[in-house]
């Protein structure tokens, strides 16, 4: 393994003999190096594959402004990540949760406090990956003698949720999780009732919502129009119609979206199941 680009004492560009490239982290591997020199492997710390043609300048970028230490944090973090959740994460994370990890330090050390507006759906609706940033919250105040606020705990499971290989972009997600809440809150104060949220019904409900606000962003909504179920759904759970056309409303007036009547009709369903249930 040859260097093919020193980025600093700690961090440089690499080519095995297949020429694949790689970043390399470690304590001075790449000092007094230059292009063309072997790389000591038992000095390497930490690796990065290249996704991207952009990767490396944008980790180059990253190492001008972030410590070392903070980089290799959020590596141990992403591993910690990729192994509870069980899924594969892009490689962009390293960046942009290094990038966040040492901006909210910075924050930290000015004073400088900010609210997460999406703290408690973050919690009940990506309870893994706040599980995770939780842990995250526990390595950073190790490795830095820093202890960071709660609310950074969401932002952070907000990255791994976005990092998931088939999740959308950051955006996309908190308008989903807007979404999701929006319409539980509808939900309830229409029937006046409360949620168990340990419940498997109301998991349930939440897991469809969420779908559902996916296919909303995505205009990959039902094109059916089913006359006969909308019909028979709308006379038998009457109050769930008016439920649901109270979601309605809010698509149209927030996100000028519409719902086809097959749409529709299984959203009544849906409702009347998860309400039915809390009533019983």
């Amino acid at each position: 393994m040859r260097i093919k680009k020193v980025y600093n004492n700690n961090v440089a560009l690499t080519e095995d003999r297949n020429r694949t490239e790689m970043v390399v982290m470690g304590k001075g591997l790449a000092f007094q190096k230059k292009n063309g020199d072997k790389i000591d492997v038992d000095k390497i710390e930490k690796t990065f594959t290249i996704p991207s043609e952009g990767f490396a300048s944008k980790l180059a970028e990253l190492l001008d402004e972030i410590p070392y230490e903070i980089m290799v944090l959020s590596k141990d973090i992403v591993d910690l990540a990729a192994g509870r959740l069980s899924t594969e994460l892009n490689d962009s994370l390293y960046l942009s949760l290094s990038d966040h990890i040492q901006f909210a330090l910075t924050r930290q050390k000015d004073g400088i406090l900010i609210k997460n507006a999406l703290l408690w759906e973050v919690q009940k609706f990506y309870k893994d990956e706040y599980q995770v940033a939780c842990e995250a919250l526990d390595m950073i105040e190790v490795k830095t003698g820093v202890r960071l606020p709660e609310a950074e705990a969401a932002s952070i499971a907000l990255h791994l949720f976005n990092a998931r290989q088939d999740s959308s972009g950051m955006e996309e997600t908190i308008k989903m999780t807007t979404i999701v809440m929006d319409i539980i809150n509808i939900v309830k104060y229409h029937y006046g009732i409360e949620f168990d949220e340990a419940s498997m019904n109301y998991s349930r409900f939440v897991t469809h919502i969420r779908y559902f606000a996916y296919r909303i962003l995505r205009d990959e909504l039902s094109d059916e129009e089913n006359n006969q179920l909308y019909e028979q759904v709308k006379m038998q759970y009457p109050d769930a119609y008016e439920c649901t056309k109270k979601v309605q409303r809010y698509l149209n007036s927030e996100y000028q979206m519409g719902m086809t009547k097959d749409e529709l009709a299984y959203f009544m369903i849906h409702i009347h199941r998860v309400t039915s249930r809390v009533k019983n």
